[in-house]
């Protein structure tokens, strides 16, 4: 091997093992920060959905935050996921390209907004908006749980159900992105294959191109997940808190997030116990997020294969 190479072989293994130790020491340094506020804690820290930081009576638990994290997450991910599957095949295989790209670009677009100007649309715009048709739902169908009357007031608009919609909005650039990028790489033999012998296009769709993309969707999604998992400052805006109350599985609960609890309490983190009980909280964080975006990454790297 030349003396180049191998120099270029070592900075990028160099590159490679930095990153990882990096992420290793991101979650070595939170778990030891986490650890003298979990000794301290009086309740089970994964069960309980009490959050209670003063720092002779430590009392708090992950359970409600975790619960509000991934309800909205995946009340996102359901309304995301097929409005970017049609989005993603409408561009690649129905529309024409003098219409296709400056429709991609407005959809690429929407990731480019800052999460505070989606919470303040949420809060301002949307939540009032709203309101009418989330009333409707609760009056005519609260005899189902997930949409009987939450723990937070009944005006409905600092709820799950509207922080899941805002994320949808959220999410959907990137899983719509990466699906029509996977779509626009299905052979084309096989389509025109598939024309020739008398398909239409919905029927080149689902035994060509659908099963071609799948796992790219499918991974694409994952990182949708994985982006919404971690949003903060719009569902710092967005959510009603629900002081007192537990999670009660209803879409028009209230509640905090992990990223937005941290956020909103960020004043009491000068203090080292109060704040290993953030950092503990982030803990969960970072494993969820870290095992979602792996995931994700796996299958999207299983299907490039």
């Amino acid at each position: 091997m030349r003396p180049g190479d191998r120099i270029f072989q070592f900075l990028t293994t160099g590159a490679g093992v930095f990153v990882v130790s990096l992420i290793g020491l991101i979650g070595l340094f939170l778990l030891v920060q986490a650890i003298p506020a979990l000794r301290a804690d009086n309740v089970n820290f994964l069960t309980s959905q009490t959050w209670q930081t003063e720092p002779n009576d430590m009392k708090f638990g992950i359970m409600g935050l975790l619960l509000v994290t991934v309800y909205s997450a995946l009340l996102a991910l359901i309304i995301a996921m097929p409005i970017s599957l049609g989005i993603a095949l409408f561009l690649t295989q129905y529309a024409p390209k003098r219409l296709a790209r400056p429709f991609a670009y407005v959809i690429d677009l929407l990731a480019a907004v800052p999460s505070i100007i989606y919470g303040l649309w949420g809060l301002m715009v949307f939540a009032p908006t709203i309101e009418p048709f989330s009333q409707w739902v609760n009056d005519t169908f609260s005899w189902i749980p997930i949409f009987a009357a939450g723990n937070v007031s009944p005006d409905m608009r600092g709820t799950i159900f509207t922080a899941g919609i805002v994320l949808a909005v959220m999410i959907l650039p990137i899983i719509t992105s990466l699906s029509r990028e996977v779509f626009e790489r299905t052979p084309t033999p096989h389509i025109e294959g598939a024309l020739a012998l008398g398909a239409t296009r919905w029927e080149v769709i689902r035994t060509t191109v659908l099963p071609f993309g799948k796992a790219g969707y499918i991974g694409a999604s994952m990182l949708g997940l994985g982006r919404a998992l971690g949003e903060t400052i719009a569902l710092a805006i967005i959510l009603t808190g629900a002081v007192g109350r537990e999670f009660t599985f209803s879409l028009f609960d209230g509640g905090a997030t992990f990223a937005s609890k941290i956020a909103a309490d960020y004043a009491e983190l000068n203090n080292e116990i109060s704040a290993g009980a953030y950092i503990a909280a982030g803990l969960v964080l970072f494993l969820l997020t870290f095992i979602v975006n792996f995931a994700a990454r796996t299958i999207i790297a299983k299907k490039g294969d």
